[in-house]
């Protein structure tokens, strides 16, 4: 694979890929990640709410058994590998998008692999929280809303954009995995040119691609969460 690295005639073709598909794979990638990501959220934001309001002692407690069951279900899609998580849902992508293969394909089994980790994200930020001010909101007669949208999620916004973060660089990685399956962007650059074709030059630069990607999202999510903190507002 790395005998002909940066070749003639391997640079001809980097070069015709560079002019002709990294940049709509970098689109793809990019626009996959941050759409999965957005529907994770959506999805995962309740969810770690209801793990913590939802305890015997929590604002909104919820029968042991419910709880019990979302607790196995995160737990159970947080444990399946994405490759096979990917070819388990293919029946659910074709039914959603009407087809298996392609970028758009892709999104629906990334939001099923993210939206536990995006729960238990959130379960964590709202878990590191001072007990105290939430007696303080609840002895001022807040409503349910008020305790949720104002007191638990305004003060651990620092915390739940920091694990956004994290979760947009783990969604990136499962985007480029999904690359085997013919799930588009610069995984799947990496992987018909680098495994199929040993063309390792393509490979390196579409996997040094991710990796900027990944520190551009890594870099603005911290400067915003630095931004919002509390502590710096106050």
């Amino acid at each position: 694979m790395y005998s002909n690295l940066f070749s003639p005639e391997s640079i001809e073709e980097l070069t015709a890929a560079l002019q002709t598909q990294f940049l709509p794979a970098i689109w793809e990638t990019f626009y996959v990640t941050l759409l999965s990501t957005a529907f994770a959220i959506v999805i995962g934001l309740p969810l770690g709410v209801l793990l913590v309001a939802g305890e015997r002692d929590g604002v909104l407690p919820l029968p042991r058994w419910l709880m019990s069951v979302l607790n196995v279900l995160i737990n159970l899609l947080r444990s399946i590998p994405f490759l096979i998580l990917m070819i388990m849902v293919f029946p659910l992508s074709r039914l959603i998008i009407g087809t298996t293969v392609g970028t758009r394909a892709t999104i629906v089994p990334l939001v099923i692999a993210a939206f536990p980790f995006v729960a238990r994200l959130v379960e964590s930020s709202l878990r590191e929280l001072d007990p105290n001010i939430i007696e303080a909101a609840q002895s001022m007669g807040a409503s349910l809303w008020t305790i949720i949208w104002k007191v638990l999620l305004a003060e651990a916004r620092t915390s739940l954009i920091v694990g956004a973060t994290i979760a947009l660089g783990t969604i990136l990685g499962y985007s480029a995995m999904a690359g085997t399956i013919g799930g588009g962007g610069l995984g799947d650059i990496a992987m018909r040119y680098g495994y199929y074709r040993y063309q390792a030059d393509i490979m390196i630069i579409a996997v040094v691609l991710l990796v900027l990607l990944v520190q551009i999202l890594q870099v603005v999510g911290m400067i915003l969460s630095k931004k919002l903190d509390r502590r710096n507002t106050r």
